[in-house]
């Protein structure tokens, strides 16, 4: 079994992007990230998102509004950084707080400016496969790792785990691309799918972003099948000093044994995220100067 480490990989990425924006002309990319409230999580992420901008040699402008900030109020700042030409990409940190709307708000970045991927438009451009739209960062990292690790989907049974708009529409259209790489044959499974186990067993790759805690057992999965876990859950655990730890969505330590490759929960997708918003930045500004 061979372990897909997103850390590593996250890492060669990160110093690939590092010498790509040293080489360009004029200013350096700008990533606006607007933040609303104090969620600890939304607090980390942007955190992380700072750091590996600064690393990269990106510019981060950290918004801050307060928590109290009307949607007609959060609307108009977005407007002013679609208007703003040296802000190339702007990302918005979810989950907003209530009674904000998140999805009129994703809606209101411009399209070239919707380095998230989460604009309608680009989502659009997916399914044309038109490269000039901006992935969603998250499968875009999973098609990073499954490049990266030596997976051609070409000829393969894709089983996807999931439909949200974030990961599972998008990874199964990425999937299905005629691009190397890709080429593959997929199937999607959600919350109305009779007999999950049975169309899991089949997958040659399985791609599990269904947000449930070790939900993919062992014997749901195929032997020599790759298997990429999407999912970041948080379950009790007592001897952990925060009183729980992270999993993912497949149970690692019976499908490990069973798969030819897998992700780990923490270190596999996760990492992958971040460097894929800062590729999206860097294309961003690249189009801008065209």
């Amino acid at each position: 079994m061979q372990l897909i480490d997103g850390n590593a990989i996250a890492a060669s990425i990160i110093a690939e992007l590092k010498s790509q924006v040293a080489a360009l002309p004029g200013r350096k990319p700008c990533l606006a990230l607007v933040r609303v409230g104090e969620d600890p999580a939304s607090v980390s992420y942007v955190k992380k998102k700072e750091k590996t901008a600064a690393e990269i040699g990106i510019e981060s402008r950290v918004i801050l509004p307060p928590v109290t900030i009307a949607q007609a109020e959060l609307e108009k700042l977005i407007d002013d950084l679609n208007a703003d030409p040296t802000v190339d990409g702007i990302l918005v940190q979810s989950p907003l707080p209530k009674p904000l709307d998140e999805l009129a708000v994703f809606r209101r970045i411009a399209a070239h400016k919707d380095v998230d991927g989460f604009h309608t438009l680009n989502l659009g451009k997916i399914a044309q496969e038109d490269d000039t739209g901006f992935v969603a960062c998250t499968p875009a990292g999973v098609m990073e790792l499954l490049a990266r690790s030596g997976t051609d989907l070409k000829g393969k049974h894709v089983v996807v785990l999931g439909r949200s708009l974030i990961v599972g529409k998008p990874v199964a259209l990425l999937a299905l691309q005629k691009k190397a790489g890709a080429n593959g044959t997929v199937t999607v499974c959600h919350s109305g799918t009779a007999d999950v186990a049975a169309l899991t067993r089949q997958a040659d790759v399985l791609i599990a972003a269904i947000g449930r805690a070790e939900f993919v057992k062992g014997d749901m999965v195929k032997p020599g099948a790759v298997v990429i876990d999407v999912g970041i859950n948080r379950v009790a655990d007592a001897s952990k000093k925060t009183g729980y730890k992270l999993v993912g969505d497949v149970d690692f330590a019976a499908v490990s044994q069973v798969a030819s490759k897998i992700t780990p929960v923490p270190g596999g997708v996760g990492p992958m995220t971040v460097c894929m918003l800062m590729q999206n930045t860097l294309k961003a500004r690249r189009l801008a100067a065209a």
